[in-house]
């Protein structure tokens, strides 16, 4: 029987002439992914035509193909690496590229942001990140081409990786990887390059068989939106399509909006063979319930304490094609699974020009093919997900009449002003200072921190963890020493809050919420660090100076730059 490999989609975007056809050119190549007898058909194609062979040319082969029906899909590119296979979205024109993603033709789950390292950052590159933040995509590696031709200049790349990320980072996108990359002769693509020893992370190859692929729908919370309620015989059968997650019988369940717990009493079926006690994600189930509340279609079933959020106003970025422009205030239908409710567009916060991604702020209509930041309101409450989180609940269209005429992801809620940073879970919640930056005012004599623009962190976020004054592990445990918490970082993403107390000591290096690495490398030395810390007081200066120079190190992953004044960026010298 074949083993089903795993299958993790990637887009590649880029500035034109940054390299994308080269680099993806590269990767078909040095996988052996190319259809037989492509590479000599180039090679044959060049020398007849008078052109030196160049990788970017069997990207145009494999697109040849695909326009010829032979061999590959319209859409994908595939290429496969020992571990597993990966399908490239190209985005060959932004108008369809935006449109396919937002509405789900193309759902990707990282992406190559190519940056020539030549010509650096230019207007289009941050356009291409703002997509990246649009489409919530959060699994991002930069990565820097050409390095051939800045002779493969380590203080050129890191002024690159330091202003890409100050711009990224402002969008709520945090790189997991900056890798410096040449295209065109191979460097750091299959193995890692003796051009660059300065580099000390994977060749792009390795570097992406890292990507943690995201869970799969059964994995995720459960979401079983109701389809209808049957009456039959005596029984109230509530029937629809388990988006995500597990149920079985006995589950404690919630039931929103409204709230409602109970637990399930049977999961029905029509013949005795096909009798089950457990179901799962895309299967269309009938189940009853203990107890004889009223529910409808539309309603949301999910597990006591993993539930959606419940809102009458969200925040979406939206993909526009109805006839008439989109406006604020005119009555539109939402719909999101089964749920269907009268809305208005409140607030046009930023319009995209999808041919050009130019922005418009505060527009008053949106024209068709248009994408933009909005916020909705809808007439009653409803049960949605962040689209980043759970893709099924957190996709909607609007309905202009009789006609669907936008499709858009949910980016989040509208809620209260951030003015710290801090990770959340479901009960637990500690602000965090780690990811601030920290330098010397040389002119001032000053040292000055520059706080981080609030975020905050839930389960499954990436994290920040490499800034312009730090750089943390990508597993790390977080401490909030004064709370008595502890979040767990796993691949760069919340995995977890809880307390201090409860937690067992599995090796990861930790950090406290400062961004102090806490001097722990053993079970012993944890339980040591635990008891006193059970006995500190807070409020007694000598007791917690003994305690933070016995326990803390400062600089094993911070580090202070000097600034030759509060006005200025330059960086003069590292300590």
């Amino acid at each position: 029987m074949a083993i089903e490999r795993e299958i993790l989609k990637i887009v590649v975007v880029g500035h034109v002439d940054h390299g994308k056809s080269t680099l993806i050119g590269r990767l078909l190549y040095d996988t052996k992914s190319l259809p037989e007898g492509a590479i000599e058909r180039v090679k044959r194609i060049c020398k007849e035509k008078g052109k030196p062979f160049e990788y970017a040319y069997l990207l145009d082969a494999f697109e040849e193909e695909q326009k010829q029906g032979i061999t590959i899909d319209t859409t994908q590119l595939q290429f496969f690496t020992e571990k597993r296979e990966y399908v490239i979205i190209d985005a060959p024109g932004h108008k369809q590229f935006l449109k396919n993603m937002i509405s789900g033709a193309a759902n990707a789950e990282a992406a190559l942001l190519i940056i020539d390292a030549q010509e650096g950052i230019q207007e289009q590159s941050k356009r291409h990140g703002y997509i990246l933040s649009l489409l919530g995509i959060q699994k991002v590696y930069v990565i820097v081409n050409k390095m051939d031709l800045i002779d493969y200049s380590e203080e050129k790349f890191n002024e690159i990786k330091f202003q890409m990320n100050e711009f990224l980072n402002n969008l709520h996108v945090y790189p997991l990887k900056y890798i410096p990359i040449s295209a065109f002769h191979g460097e750091n693509i299959t193995q890692i390059s003796e051009k660059m020893p300065w580099y000390q992370g994977e060749p792009i190859l390795k570097a992406i068989d890292l990507i943690e692929k995201d869970r799969g729908l059964e994995d995720k919370p459960l979401r079983f939106p109701i389809q209808d309620v049957y009456k039959f015989d005596q029984r109230r059968i509530i029937a629809g399509r388990i988006e995500t997650g597990r149920l079985q019988v006995g589950d404690e369940i919630l039931i929103n909006p409204g709230g409602k717990v109970t637990r399930v009493k049977t999961i029905e079926n029509w013949v005795e063979k096909d009798k089950k006690t457990k179901v799962s994600a895309g299967m269309s189930v009938g189940i009853t319930v203990e107890d004889e509340f009223f529910n409808q279609r539309g309603e949301v079933i999910t597990h006591v304490g993993q539930g959606p959020y419940i809102a009458n106003a969200l925040k979406a970025n939206l993909f526009w094609m109805g006839k008439t422009p989109l406006v604020k205030g005119k009555k539109y239908k939402f719909k999101l699974v089964t749920q269907e409710v009268e809305c208005e567009i409140i607030t046009i916060h930023k319009v995209i020009d999808a041919s050009t991604l130019a922005a418009i702020e505060d527009a008053r209509e949106i024209k068709a093919g248009d994408v933009a930041e909005v916020t909705i309101k809808t007439k009653e409450q409803i049960s949605f997900d962040e689209f980043k989180n759970n893709p099924n609940t957190g996709r909607f269209v609007l309905v202009d009449g009789y006609d669907v005429s936008g499709g858009g992801i949910i980016s989040g809620t509208v809620g209260e002003i951030l003015t710290t940073t801090k990770f959340v879970s479901k009960d637990l919640f500690f602000p965090v200072t780690c990811f601030d930056e920290y330098y010397y005012a040389f002119a001032e004599q000053q040292l000055v921190k520059k706080s981080r623009r609030p975020t905050t962190f839930a389960i499954g976020d990436v994290a920040p963890l490499s800034g312009d004054t730090y750089t943390y592990p990508e597993n790390i445990n977080i401490v909030n020493i004064s709370m008595g918490l502890i979040a767990s970082i796993g691949k760069a993403s919340l995995l977890s809050i809880e307390h201090l107390a409860g937690h067992k000591y599995n090796g990861v290096p930790m950090i406290e919420a400062n961004g102090a690495a806490i001097k722990i490398a053993s079970a012993e030395e944890y339980q040591r660090f635990t008891a006193e810390l059970e006995g500190l007081n807070l409020d007694n200066k000598e007791q917690f100076e003994d305690f933070a120079n016995k326990w803390l190190d400062l600089t094993k992953y911070r580090k202070i730059k000097y600034k030759a004044t509060l006005n200025s960026s330059e960086i003069e010298y590292h300590i």
